[in-house]
């Protein structure tokens, strides 16, 4: 429990069945871009002095990630039969009135970037998309998304909150990472001066 909340601490996993329970469970890995050609586009428009046109491409090329993003999520609940086209009102959806949420590393709920790394891996991303990242964990395009999907009807997005030196400790040793490393990567969540 948090220091005076009368809530629990959640993790991602709190989404996901144990493998012990026997229930068959999944979880969704994505990765999407609404920027392939974004930035020659953007510069050729900074070169002809048209600082306008240039962040309008990147603006475009962000909605239409997020965009993407929230469509494959909206295939995937209704692909699992969690809810039929139709369900759901824009502002609903807007709402995130639905079930399931794709949190994305280096967000609040889940903030190492090097979970990235797997993804990529494992889905192929750069060869079978485009989609790059560099060694900081950055998406090339920027106008990128990528993350996780849950579908289990109490998911919900949170924030992780200060990591104490043992949680680091004990993450480091999951992951089969160094101590300093993990401090590097969770730095801005450390309760400590690392």
């Amino acid at each position: 429990m948090r220091p005076g909340k009368e809530q629990p601490n959640s993790a991602l996993s709190d989404f996901i069945a144990p493998i012990e329970t026997g229930l068959k469970d999944h979880l969704g890995l994505f990765a999407v871009t609404g920027g392939l050609g974004e930035e020659a586009l953007a510069m050729r428009y900074k070169e002809d002095l048209d600082d306008y046109n240039a962040l309008m491409v990147q603006a475009l090329g962000d909605r239409l990630a997020e965009a993407f993003a929230e469509y494959l999520h909206a295939q995937v609940r209704q692909n699992f039969g969690v809810e039929k086209p139709g369900d759901f009102t824009l502002h609903q959806m807007l709402r995130e009135k639905y079930r399931g949420i794709r949190p994305a590393p280096g967000y609040p709920a889940c903030p190492d970037h090097t979970e990235k790394f797997k993804m990529w891996e494992l889905l192929d991303i750069e060869r079978r998309i485009g989609m790059q990242i560099t060694e900081a964990g950055m998406m090339i395009p920027g106008s990128s998304v990528s993350g996780l999907i849950f579908l289990h009807p109490q998911s919900r997005y949170f924030t992780v909150g200060m990591i104490g030196r043992d949680q680091v400790e004990d993450y480091a040793a999951r992951k089969n990472m160094s101590l300093k490393e993990v401090e590097k990567w969770l730095n801005p969540y450390l309760s400590y001066e690392a």
